[in-house]
Order: structure tokens, then sequence, then C-alpha cells
């Protein structure tokens, strides 16, 4: 398995990933409209931007993980049963921690 293909993915991803924060976290610091109707909309846009941050920082924390499991040499092995991930489930989801078994097991 070639590794370090797999980290440039994380690290280009993680990268993005904290760029899409950094964007969201200065959206969400602009003053509101001081009108009634305009502030509702920003409000729920607001909750949309918090839940997508939401999602970024979970995703920033199995990509930190990612990236220990290679510096470790234990990248693309099951954290539950040791068994080699496959290629295709790696190549769709990079920072997963398990096997297609293990994963259907959850």
């Amino acid at each position: 398995m070639d590794q370090a293909k797999y980290e440039k993915i994380l690290r280009d991803r993680q990268r993005e990933i904290n760029s899409r924060l950094n964007r969201i976290d200065d959206d969400l610091g602009h003053e509101k409209s001081a009108d009634s109707e305009d502030r509702a909309i920003e409000r729920e846009n607001d909750e949309v931007l918090e839940e997508l941050g939401q999602a970024g920082e979970v995703e920033l924390k199995a990509i930190a993980a990612a990236l220990h499991r290679v510096s470790q040499g234990t990248f693309g092995e099951c954290v539950n049963c040791g068994q080699p991930i496959s290629q295709e489930r790696l190549d769709v989801i990079p920072y997963t921690p398990f096997c297609k078994a293990c994963a259907a097991e959850l």
C-alpha cells in the first residue's frame, strides 16, 4: 500500500477543511442585520454553518487519527481486527479506521 499517497490525500483534505472552517468562523463573526426578517434568515444560515463546522471538526479528528496511524506505520490496518483495509475502501474514506467487515458490525 502506498501510504505516502494516502498521507498526501489526508493532508490535502485537512487543509481544505481548515480553510472551510476559517471561512465559517468569518461568516459567523459578521455583524447581523438590524432588520428582523434578515436576522431570522441569518440565524437559520448560522445554524447551518455551525452544523457544517461541527461536521468538519469531526472529520478533522478522524484525519488526525489516520495521520497518527501513518506515523506509527499502522495505517491501512483495521484498528479492530488488525486485517488490512481494502484500497477501494481507503480510496472512498481515506481516514477510516475499520475494514469493511468491522465497519458493518458497528
